[in-house]
């Protein structure tokens, strides 16, 4: 069962008279329809949307509070690219991260968080009927951005065991229609931390075929364990054929704030800014302020953002080994999801998530969602508190004993 069915189950019918085939061709992504529908059932806990739970940092809050105050100015656009001291800082951070000098005028826009920024990315080089591959289980809304595009998704799967790229089988899916490859790293929604030697094999097939690479750097920041993560813009051979984004939403407690930021070369940002003039104008004002005092202010809440999900990752593995029987599960190594494969055969991914909504009252994500590879699964956040995270297994554990698919 589609999410669009599912819709039309619960009484939602789409008109389309009228309607542009892009628009026809995309639809709303599971992650922000499976609350919907459980705002109707009323009583739920969620493991679904990737929200953490931590409130915005006071020092960010309270220098917003300054501005708004103090600068006469904080209710009016800014300059297109961004505020030209937001993207100073935003150039300098990056600079450190990759080794190498990034100008804050020429390959900075700061966008409406990164959702915009890959939006733009993609719409900037992918055509009608240029495929672009995506390694699934993949992000969803990467799916629905590619239709925009008129581009054609081709799903390639990650490998089974660890979720790691399967670099010879994306050159085996290429053709000539090949354009590009979107890649999030820390990984959403498997929680993959790609190694550094198939993330190199990538870029080296990335310019072997002229290949873009779109780069979801979201949760760069969120690795666990102790693990290096490579990022593919410290590989200065990619420079012009690479395209970044980056947000704010989760290391910082801003998902509200919507603000984040792409990373390219001058000649590709020069047509993305096209889009984001077109599409947004600029980003908010006041939550670039507030995207300045995160960068400029104290990290320790960054710290304390990763040991906390790092404790509910435990939680959330320990809880699902006691349920080993129904599940099975790949420990994740970075962002904060994992994929959980049930053990009910011949139960698609999106009824499976459905009836978990509505007769245990817990919100998931169904794999399908995320690509092919993702069916028999359901996504799993572990963004939310440590006893939001026990009362949804309760609630799964006790579904489970009244065995509901006998």
């Amino acid at each position: 069962m589609s999410v669009r069915s599912a819709l039309v189950a619960s009484g939602k019918v789409y008109q389309t008279h009228g309607i542009s085939q892009r628009v026809k061709q995309i639809s709303i992504s599971a992650i922000k329809e499976m609350p919907i529908l459980a705002n109707k059932v009323g009583g739920c806990v969620s493991l679904g949307q990737g929200i953490p739970s931590f409130p915005t940092p006071p020092h960010i809050v309270e220098a917003v509070c300054g501005v708004m105050r103090e600068d006469l100015h904080s209710g009016k656009y800014t300059l297109g690219p961004g505020l030209p001291q937001l993207r100073s800082a935003v150039a300098e951070q990056l600079s450190d991260q990759i080794g190498r000098a990034v100008d804050p005028e020429r390959e900075i826009c700061i966008t409406v968080g990164a959702m915009e920024a890959l939006l733009a990315s993609i719409l900037t080089v992918v055509e009608r009927g240029d495929e672009v591959i995506l390694p699934s289980p993949n992000y969803a809304s990467h799916i629905e951005q590619v239709l925009l595009a008129e581009g054609v998704p081709v799903f390639v799967p990650l490998l089974p065991n660890d979720w790691q790229l399967d670099v010879e089988a994306i050159r085996a899916a290429l053709t000539s229609r090949t354009k590009a490859i979107v890649l999030c790293n820390p990984h959403n929604p498997t929680g993959a931390n790609f190694v550094e030697p198939a993330l190199r094999d990538l870029a080296q097939l990335a310019l072997e075929h002229e290949l873009f690479i779109i780069s979801d750097e979201t949760y760069d920041f969120l690795v666990y364990d102790d693990q290096p993560h490579f990022s593919l813009t410290t590989i200065p051979e990619l420079k012009d054929r690479m395209i970044a984004t980056f947000s704010f939403s989760k290391k910082y407690a801003m998902t509200g704030w919507r603000v984040g930021y792409v990373y390219a070369s001058e000649p590709l940002l020069d047509h993305i800014m096209k889009i984001h003039d077109a599409a947004a104008i600029c980003a908010p004002t006041l939550s670039q302020h507030a995207a300045l005092a995160a960068l400029q202010g104290p990290q320790d809440c960054v710290d304390e953002i990763r040991s906390a999900l790092r404790k509910r990752r435990d939680l959330t593995c320990k809880r699902l080994d006691q349920m080993n029987e129904f599940f099975d599960y790949v420990k994740p190594q970075g962002a904060y999801y994992l994929m959980a494969r049930y053990k009910v055969p011949g139960v698609d991914s999106m009824e499976f998530s459905l009836r978990l909504l509505r007769e245990a009252h817990v919100i998931t994500i169904p794999g399908a969602a995320f690509g092919p590879a993702g069916e028999n699964h359901i996504r799993l956040s572990f963004g939310g508190t440590e006893s939001e995270i026990n009362e949804a297994f309760d609630r799964i554990e006790r579904w489970f004993s009244t065995n509901p698919f006998a």
